[in-house]
């Protein structure tokens, strides 16, 4: 039953749970921004390239012969998963800068909502003519 507590404590972990969360919702991102490039981006690029359709895009290695498939290297795949790559990357690196700046105006806001220090009390007068003696004394 130890090993079974130790699991427990270690997936119950703050960092554990938010990086599963983490895992499944950048899986999900994923999936949409994928469909966004192959439903929405590509067929109009494929269309101003003359009716191209960038994932049937391959060059033939092989034929097909006596029942035995092709062999292609399909560069338009290829293609269209770099698009996929850089447009996942510029929305994470914008949602980031989001996060980034809404954090940087709420620290600005809690920075200026802070009350100030108390000001130094101001030295009684027996303080200021001992200080006053010393100077004259440093003087002489």
């Amino acid at each position: 039953m130890g090993m079974l507590k130790e699991f427990k404590e270690f997936a119950m972990r703050g960092n554990v749970v938010d990086m599963a969360v983490g895992v499944v919702i950048g899986g999900a991102f994923g999936k949409i921004v994928s469909s966004l490039v192959a439903d929405v981006i590509m067929p109009p690029i494929g269309l101003l390239l003359g009716g191209v359709n960038f994932t049937d895009l391959k060059f033939t290695l092989k034929e097909a012969v006596d029942g035995a498939e092709a062999v292609t290297l399909n560069y338009g795949n290829f293609l269209q998963v770099i698009v996929d790559f850089i447009i996942i990357a510029f929305a994470i690196f914008m949602m980031i800068k989001v996060i980034n700046t809404l954090t940087n105006l709420r620290k600005k806001e809690e920075e200026a909502a802070a009350p100030e220090p108390p000001a130094a009390p101001e030295p009684s007068a027996e303080e200021k003519i001992l200080t006053e003696i010393r100077d004259l004394l440093k003087n002489k």
